[in-house]
C-alpha cells in the first residue's frame, strides 16, 4: 500500500521559512508536489514536479517557493511566507495507474 508522510508544517512569522517534505513508500512515480487549501477554498496546486523534471509552480508561490527531490521524495522550501499562505499543504504523488494524496500538514504564518 502506498504511503505518503509529510513533516515539516508549523507556525511561522511573516517573511519567515519553512521546508515541508514527504516520503513515498516503496515506490516511484511520475510526478509528485504539493497541493493546499485554506479553509472555505478549494484546494490548489502550489508545486508539482513531472515527469520531465520540469516544475510547475503557482503564480502566487513562484519566486518564493521551491520544489525539489526524486521520484519517490519530494521537499517544499518556502520562503519570505505570507499570511495568505496559510493552509493545510497536501504532499502529492501520481504514478501510471492513479493519484495519491498525503494527511496534510498544517502551515500558519502569523502577521
Amino acid at each position: 500500500q502506498v504511503q505518503l508522510v509529510e513533516s515539516g508544517g508549523g507556525l511561522v512569522q511573516a517573511g519567515g521559512s519553512l521546508r515541508l517534505s514527504c516520503a513515498a513508500s516503496g515506490r516511484i512515480f511520475r510526478s509528485m508536489g504539493w497541493y493546499r487549501q485554506a479553509p472555505g477554498k478549494q484546494r490548489e496546486l502550489v508545486a508539482v514536479i513531472g515527469s520531465g523534471d520540469d516544475t510547475n509552480y503557482a503564480d502566487s508561490v513562484k519566486g518564493r517557493f521551491t520544489a525539489s527531490g526524486d521520484k519517490n521524495t519530494v521537499y517544499l522550501y518556502m520562503n519570505t511566507l505570507k499570511p495568505e499562505d496559510t493552509a493545510v499543504y497536501y504532499c502529492y504523488a501520481r504514478d501510471i495507474f492513479r493519484e495519491y494524496w498525503g494527511q496534510g500538514t498544517q502551515v500558519t504564518v502569523s502577521s
